[in-house]
C-alpha cells in the first residue's frame, strides 16, 4: 500500500511529477480543490500516483462544457469526442429522439440533451457500471439508460423514430489493446476498448442495424481512427446509409456520418 502523501501543494506536485504526470501542477490543483479533508487529498494523490486516470480520481470529466460524473472502472470520455457532438448537432439540429449506443458514462447523451431543446435521450451500454454512471449523468436531462447489447437494450417503440443515433464504439484492434497507455489498459473496461480483429466489429454491427431504428433522414455518427476510416465508411454504405467522413485535424478526430435516405 502506498504511503499517504502529506497534504500540501508542493508535496502533491512532487509526488505526481515523480509518477510521470506531465501536468502535475494542474492535476494537484484539481485534486486539492476537490478534496474535503487532508486525508482525502492524500488518498486521491495516491490513487493518481498508482496510475488511475485523473478523471476517475476526481470523479468527473469536463466534456463539451459539462462536468460529467466518471466512476471507477468506467470509460473516460475523450476530448476528441467533442467533435462527434459538434458534428451530430450540425447534422440533426432538430432531432427529437436521440439514442447513444456504447454510451459509457453517458457523456455524449448528456451533451446532446444539454444542446437540443425538448429532446428525448436514450442511452445503452453492455457494462452495468457504465449504465449506472450514465443514469446519473442523464437524470438532470430526463434521459434514460438501459443495459444490454446495442439495439437489444432499447425499447421497441423507438424503431424507426430515432433522429440522431450516436455510437462511440470500441475501435482498438484486439492485438493493439496491449499498446494502449496504462491508464486506459489497466483501468478502463476491455469491452469499451477492444473492437475486434480490425477494430471495426462493433461499428459494423451498429451500422447494420441502423436503418431499422433511424427515422427517414435520421443520422448515425460513429468515431473511428484515420487508418480505419475508409473501411468504416464502406460499412455504413454497405448498411444502406449515405455516408461521409468528417475530420478534425486539431483534435485528431475522425467521425463517420451516415444518413438514412
Amino acid at each position: 500500500m502506498a504511503t499517504p502523501v502529506p497534504f500540501s501543494p508542493s508535496a502533491a506536485v512532487s509526488a505526481l511529477r515523480a509518477a510521470g504526470c506531465v501536468f502535475a501542477e494542474e492535476e494537484a490543483e484539481l485534486i486539492l480543490a476537490g478534496a474535503r479533508t487532508p486525508e482525502e487529498a492524500a488518498r486521491m494523490v495516491d490513487r493518481r500516483v498508482a496510475g488511475l486516470p485523473l478523471e476517475q480520481v476526481l470523479g468527473w470529466a469536463e466534456f463539451h462544457g459539462l462536468r460529467v460524473t466518471v466512476e471507477p472502472g468506467v470509460f473516460v470520455p475523450r476530448r476528441r469526442t467533442e467533435f462527434l457532438v459538434d458534428q451530430a448537432l450540425a447534422a440533426a439540429p432538430d432531432a427529437g429522439v436521440v439514442v447513444d449506443l456504447c454510451c459509457g458514462s453517458g457523456a455524449l447523451g448528456a451533451a446532446l440533451a444539454a444542446a437540443l431543446d425538448g429532446v428525448r435521450v436514450h442511452a445503452a451500454d453492455i457494462d452495468p457500471a457504465a449504465v449506472r454512471c450514465a443514469r446519473r449523468n442523464l437524470a438532470a436531462h430526463g434521459g434514460r439508460a438501459y443495459q444490454g447489447d446495442l439495439y437489444d437494450a432499447l425499447p421497441a417503440s423507438l424503431r424507426g423514430r430515432v433522429g440522431l443515433l450516436t455510437a462511440n464504439v470500441p475501435y482498438v484492434p484486439t492485438t493493439e489493446v496491449a499498446l494502449l497507455p496504462a491508464e486506459a489498459r489497466d483501468h478502463e473496461p476491455l469491452v469499451a476498448l477492444d473492437g475486434g480483429a480490425d477494430g471495426l466489429d462493433v461499428l459494423r454491427r451498429v451500422a447494420a442495424g441502423a436503418r431499422e431504428w433511424l427515422a427517414p433522414g435520421g443520422c448515425l455518427l460513429s468515431e473511428t481512427s484515420e487508418r480505419q476510416a475508409p473501411a468504416a465508411v464502406r460499412a455504413f454504405v454497405d448498411a444502406g446509409l449515405t455516408a461521409r467522413l468528417a475530420v478534425s485535424e486539431e483534435l485528431h478526430a475522425h467521425v463517420v456520418i451516415g444518413v438514412r435516405t
